[in-house]
């Protein structure tokens, strides 16, 4: 097991990998895929769970110690938590995380909660029930409160993921920020980003994180900031006495490129080193080929030296298509 760490090719650790188990989803959020959803991958083109052990157990070798299953919507895919009670296992992981719509979550949290998951990102861009269904395109939102209760319950760390979206949920930040007066919950609200699925790439974004954070202080002007965790994509404050805090990631803006830690890997086994690249390397190829594990890590520790900067240069670096494809296919 490697015990120097991984870095990459500006000096920046790699410790965290982020993995789509399924370009699938329940939900047709807006802002992540047309309304008639997005052309799915045969389940051959995925990852076998198999695959996916291999992988994360490479990579743990290599330095990988903190690991976010994703989606499309993980749950979705069919035993999952076998999944989760293989990966849990693999020498090296320290951290097991995961991001869901919470959908149909609520009856595996008591067995997520005895594995020692480390914490539930759980997506959530509106608290009134009409708007939920306008946003998400289904009427769903009971199901996610009732997960969000649950991990509370629990004692299941949490974080809500809130897309900002000028005209869709703007009348809910106050309320959002609300909810840490009394839950121990991190609150996160997220520039949007152009990976709807569509072919509009807009150049300009109206709720920035300067605005977000102006608007959250209109009603909570003794906000204060507070510290960041390491590699931390989010800019975190808490109101004085609340019980939880808020964090805004500026998404579109790219400010936290400096420090981030993180490289994905997508349903159909691509390798992405920064979320705007194209794709820098066919991991499935690698696996479902005749390579030997060594072989495989030197693969991916070329691509892990040939890193972008920022996602600025990575975007600038796309050879095939802007950066629009949906976020379900990238892996939330």
């Amino acid at each position: 097991m490697n015990t120097e760490g991984l870095f990459d090719n500006h000096g920046r650790p790699i410790n965290y990998l982020r993995l789509a188990v399924t370009d699938r989803c329940n939900l047709r959020c807006f802002y992540c895929m047309p309304e008639e959803g997005i052309k799915y991958l045969p389940k051959k083109l995925l990852l076998s769970f198999e695959e996916i052990e291999r992988l994360v157990t490479l990579m743990a070798q290599m330095g990988i110690t903190k690991i976010r299953l994703t989606g499309g919507e993980p749950f979705v895919r069919t035993d999952l938590m076998d999944l989760i009670r293989k990966i849990i296992t693999i020498p090296g992981i320290q951290d097991l995380h995961l991001t869901t719509n919470g959908i149909l979550t609520a009856p595996h949290i008591p067995e997520l909660k005895a594995l020692g998951i480390t914490s539930v990102n759980l997506s959530l861009d509106t608290l009134d029930r009409e708007r939920f269904q306008t946003i998400t395109r289904r009427d769903e939102f009971e199901a996610t409160w009732k997960s969000l209760e649950l991990l509370q319950q629990h004692d299941i760390p949490v974080k809500i993921n809130t897309v900002v979206m000028e005209g869709k949920n703007i009348e809910d930040l106050h309320a959002l920020v609300d909810l840490t007066r009394h839950k121990n919950i991190s609150v996160r609200f997220i520039e949007e980003m152009p990976f709807n699925g569509g072919d509009t790439h807009y150049q300009k974004l109206n709720w920035t994180y300067h605005r977000i954070l102006s608007h959250i202080k209109e009603k909570y002007p003794e906000l204060i900031k507070v510290q960041d965790p390491a590699n931390s994509t989010a800019y975190h404050y808490q109101v004085p006495g609340f019980a939880g805090t808020v964090g805004i990631i500026a998404a579109f803006s790219r400010t936290f490129c400096g420090t981030c830690n993180r490289i994905r890997v997508t349903a159909q086994g691509t390798l992405k080193t920064c979320l705007y690249d194209e794709g820098v390397l066919d991991v499935k190829k690698l696996l479902r080929g005749n390579f030997s594990n060594e072989e495989i890590k030197i693969e991916l520790m070329k691509a892990f030296q040939q890193r972008p900067k920022d996602g600025f240069e990575a975007e600038n670096k796309r050879m095939v298509t802007s950066a629009n494809e949906s976020m379900s296919t990238i892996g939330g």
